[in-house]
């Protein structure tokens, strides 16, 4: 027992020490509101790749708006949640208000009853998804327990799934955020939710519980475990996996998710079908947002390319990342001036605009692209659909605007290395600071040197292997 105490106290020096927070953890200051991180950590400075073109909010319409706590879009709308008011609202591709939904009704346009004669109506929703392919509207309708179907022209009710009698676990049937795949399956998350997303079939049974989402290993808890006895750690609180909060899901039926438990051991996840997560970390650091500031994810939206944007709680930033995970752009911030943020709730695509919703403000962002911003996705977009030569343009022209924009640099590198232009392309990774495909252009180059000075590297051999024959030769006469 006493060697037990003393190797205690050493792991709890160590735990102590381990807590005392360094000089690093305060040194970054990302003041600056657009900026990008180079290859060794530090801030970049950088031209926004959006700016804000519009606000959409409750002056022009004539319901109360308590607030936009989610957003979707599809079928050149935009489509709204105010949590408080259950209500859904509906906008244009002018951004001019159409219609809003709380009262439920069938396509006779008469209110529905339930079974009890009362009217049908969406109470505390918190999640809403534009279902392109079936042209429904599916909204989370968490107050009511259940997931509402709407029709996505006349907005009537067309079905209501309600918690499936197979549906296993302990996980409240209270969807929060929802997003629908090709297939028609239905994937929602629950807030704290343990068990993952929930995925349902078309027809609204229980499918499984879906996603991996780890914890980090605390090393106190794990330190009095190891020292307690079996009967204290039977008292002890057990260790859920931390839930998700937000969910999309890409073209090819990849859903994106994000979590805000600051336990988790990712923040970001791309969920293969197996619930495996399998996001791409190619860029300089893995998907995390800022370096040594703890971002609160709140939502993530994807688009046909497969850039992302990812919503930051706490900083009022969006980050931008590519396909492979290399960062492109972090702009916008919290404050009191035009277009900063109070409370961010919610981000979607909307063509090539970004809309990005404020729950306190009770507005919506709708941001287009500035033109480094054209260039810089331009780029990226060209470079998924496997258009080197116009994506190694574009990388350019986002130089010209952005000297500081490193990722350039790596995309021009990528082209001339698919021209099997060794030289340009060591040249450009080595202005990126992208050493894995620098040393493959390296490979390249010195397999080529070898290919074209062959009947020299050959005839210099047989000049040395005659040298040494000859030299044998004559030795051996001497002995001889």
């Amino acid at each position: 027992m006493a060697k037990k105490k003393i190797i205690g106290i050493i792991l709890l020096t160590a735990l102590v020490l381990a807590g005392i927070p360094g000089t690093a953890a305060n040194a970054r200051n990302t003041e600056d509101h657009h900026y990008t991180y180079d290859f060794w950590g530090e801030v970049l400075k950088s031209i926004p790749a959006f700016e804000l073109a519009y606000t959409i909010d409750g002056s022009k319409m004539d319901i109360p708006v308590s607030g936009m706590d989610d957003v979707a879009t599809g079928g050149g709308r935009i489509f709204l949640i105010d949590t408080q008011e259950s209500r859904l609202h509906v906008f244009d591709d002018t951004y001019s208000y159409v219609t809003s939904v709380k009262l439920l009704r069938g396509e006779d346009k008469k209110i529905v009853l339930d079974e009890n004669g009362g009217q049908v109506a969406l109470k505390n929703p918190e999640g809403v998804w534009f279902h392109e392919s079936q042209n429904e509207i599916y909204v989370a309708d968490t107050g009511a327990e259940r997931i509402v179907v709407l029709d996505g022209d006349g907005y009537f009710l067309k079905r209501i799934i309600t918690r499936p009698d197979n549906m296993v676990g302990v996980t409240q049937f209270r969807p929060s955020k929802i997003t629908v795949d090709g297939t028609n399956k239905i994937y929602f998350t629950v807030q704290s939710g343990f068990e993952g997303i929930v995925e349902l079939n078309q027809s609204g049974t229980f499918s499984r519980y879906f996603g991996v989402n780890k914890p980090v290993v605390d090393l106190w808890d794990y330190f009095w475990k190891r020292m307690s006895s079996d009967e204290q750690k039977s008292k002890m609180s057990k260790t859920y996996a931390p839930a998700f909060n937000n969910l999309a899901i890409d073209g090819d039926g990849f859903v994106y998710a994000t979590t805000v438990d600051t336990a988790a051991k990712e923040q970001v996840f791309r969920l293969n079908p197996k619930g495996e997560n399998v996001l791409r970390n190619k860029g300089y650091f893995p998907v995390m947002g800022d370096l040594l500031i703890q971002n609160l994810f709140v939502d993530i939206a994807i688009n046909d390319y497969g850039v992302y944007a990812l919503l930051d709680q706490e900083k009022g930033r969006i980050f931008l990342y590519d396909f492979d995970g290399n960062l492109i752009n972090i702009f916008g911030k919290s404050g009191d001036l035009r277009g900063d943020f109070k409370a961010p709730s919610a981000i979607a695509w909307f063509g090539d605009k970004l809309v990005a919703t404020d729950k306190n403000l009770r507005c919506a962002y709708v941001y287009q692209m500035t033109e480094f911003g054209e260039a810089a996705l331009g780029a990226a977009k060209n470079y998924y659909f496997g258009e080197w030569e116009e994506s190694a343009r574009l990388s350019k022209e986002a130089l010209r605007l952005n000297a500081n924009y490193d990722l350039a640099y790596i995309g021009i590198g990528k082209y001339y290395l698919m021209q099997d232009d060794f030289k340009n392309a060591m040249y450009y990774f080595r202005l990126g600071n992208e050493k894995e495909f620098y040393s493959q252009a390296y490979n390249g180059s010195r397999s080529l040197w070898i290919q074209e000075n062959f009947a020299l590297i050959l005839a210099a051999l047989l000049v040395l292997s005659g040298l040494l024959v000859y030299s044998e030769i004559r030795y051996n006469k001497k002995k001889g």
